[in-house]
């Protein structure tokens, strides 16, 4: 058998999203933009994105069920609490949150903060993919728009 006989049919196409033509959520605090999900590329592994977190901002505690959480720091320095314990990070540094860990991130240094994430693998559906626990900054806005048609 070939290579080709042998791989799994390609069902999603190359895409581009550029953050900046994604609209910010600040639900849960700072400024996440989703760039790549179900919903804007077909993926069907994970989604991901970009993290603008403003001095002394937080993103509340929540957990994910279903999915590990994957951050890298671009800029500024944070400390993420996971399950109540203080985990400090900055530019370089890579993270991995486990599966129903509590976690909670906030922008310690004086200058924004700039992260990627990636969480995978998704939950069966949108809603069953965080658990919050504490209130939310803007509870009124809706969650990121992860699944569902494009």
């Amino acid at each position: 058998m070939t290579a080709a006989e042998t791989s799994p049919a390609k069902t999603v196409k190359p895409a581009v999203v550029k953050a900046a033509e994604v609209a910010p959520n600040r639900r849960r605090g700072g400024d996440i933009r989703v760039t790549l999900s179900p919903k804007t590329t077909s993926c069907t592994s994970g989604f991901g994105g970009v993290l603008y977190l403003g001095a002394g901002e937080h993103v509340a505690e929540h957990y994910h069920p279903y999915s590990e959480e994957f951050l890298h720091v671009i800029a500024g320095e944070l400390e993420m609490k996971l399950d109540g314990e203080p985990v400090r990070i900055g530019p370089g540094d890579s993270l991995l949150v486990p599966i129903n860990v509590r976690h909670r991130l906030v922008n310690v240094g004086d200058v924004e903060a700039h992260v990627v994430f990636h969480l995978s693998p998704l939950a069966p559906r949108p809603d069953l993919g965080h658990v919050d626990t504490e209130e939310l900054p803007a509870p009124h806005e809706p969650g990121p728009q992860v699944g569902g048609p494009r």
